[in-house]
């Protein structure tokens, strides 16, 4: 039986792929439809604090399907397990319902931190002993990353609904100063990110440990570098930038005209970068055991025969020193912010 030659390599493609937007529309579309009905039956969310209608149906379907299409890709890329991506699809979740300038902060940690962990991987594999092809992160890692900045979001939206407003510490400070302690938290997960996966592998000099400032192998809890505390502000910047140009664009140019100048919103971000990531090398060298293994030459977190100590004790490890930088950069840096901005 003879073969048409342009039907040979024809690939048949399968009734299902054909019928997944659907699926997706018809599951998608009349659940946001349902929070958007429910919003507007509950009179409290109707406005926000600046007057403007929150209640809208493309608000929800965004929040729905952007935090999905990210952490989708973060199963695709390996930068996520599964029980990470479903805690980033909560935390993504609630972030974009209050406020589209949370959500891009948000996409942009989480793209640029993956990139960065993923650079000169090879040298990595080769400093750290748990070392995970891709970076993969798990829920405790998604937890302690974005979990206050998604608290503070809960808080925010139960106070105020939905919505992007200006920063105004004069007069609407509670709202304010929520909005920035979400602004340095995941500034703070950036910078700290940046310095730890950039810091590492672009320069050769040897860190020195914060505390005493004496030279340690690279990839040791509280060690720093010029490098990775310069890595640390930008990234920091870079959260404080997408930010300030999210508001730009979202909020009225006539109550902008009337409110703060809002470009002190990119050094909030720099200094919450840079800041947070001091203060989690700082709890690194004091809480989080460090030592080498004499035998691989690799850098571990627990104390173990064949273990050299360098610094740290073991009172809190790698998650559990990002979680509480990111809090107490959360809970300082607005308030420091107030004195400054006015």
């Amino acid at each position: 039986m003879k073969c048409d030659e342009n039907l040979k390599y024809t690939q048949i493609i399968p009734k299902s792929e054909f019928l997944k937007p659907v699926i997706i529309g018809v599951v998608v579309i009349p659940i946001s439809l349902t929070l958007w009905m429910f919003t507007v039956l509950s009179t409290h969310y109707l406005t926000d604090s600046s007057g403007t209608d929150s209640s809208n149906p493309v608000r929800w379907l965004v929040a729905i399907c952007l935090p999905g299409l990210i952490t989708y890709r973060g199963l695709r890329k390996k930068s996520l397990d599964l029980s990470g991506s479903f805690l980033g699809y909560c935390i993504g979740f609630m972030l974009t319902i209050t406020s589209y300038a949370f959500m891009m902060c948000l996409v942009v940690f989480f793209l640029t931190s993956s990139w960065a962990t993923k650079y000169q991987s090879q040298r990595k594999r080769d400093l750290e002993e748990d070392f995970k092809e891709g970076g993969q992160r798990n829920w405790v890692q998604v937890l302690c990353n974005g979990g206050i900045a998604a608290y503070l979001a809960v808080i925010v939206f139960i106070e105020n609904g939905c919505g992007e407003r200006v920063i105004d510490l004069e007069f609407h400070y509670r709202q304010s100063w929520l909005s920035l302690a979400i602004l340095c938290a995941i500034a703070c997960s950036n910078g700290d990110t940046w310095a730890s996966e950039f810091g590492t592998v672009l320069t050769d000099s040897q860190p020195r440990l914060i505390t005493s400032g004496q030279k340690v192998p690279r990839g040791t809890n509280g060690g720093v570098t010029l490098v990775g505390v310069a890595c640390s502000a930008t990234g920091g910047l870079v959260i404080g930038l997408v930010y300030y140009i999210v508001i730009l664009l979202s909020v009225d140019k006539e109550l902008l005209r009337s409110s703060p100048h809002q470009w002190p919103l990119i050094f909030v971000g720099l200094f919450g970068g840079l800041f947070g990531s001091l203060l989690d090398s700082l709890l690194g060298a004091l809480l989080q055991y460090s030592g080498v293994d004499e035998k691989t030459g690799a850098i571990v977190e627990f104390p173990r025969p064949g273990v050299k100590r360098i610094c740290g004790s073991s009172w809190l490890d790698n998650h559990s020193v990002n979680l509480v930088s990111s809090f107490l950069t959360a809970l300082s840096l607005p308030t420091v912010a107030h004195y400054f901005w006015y």
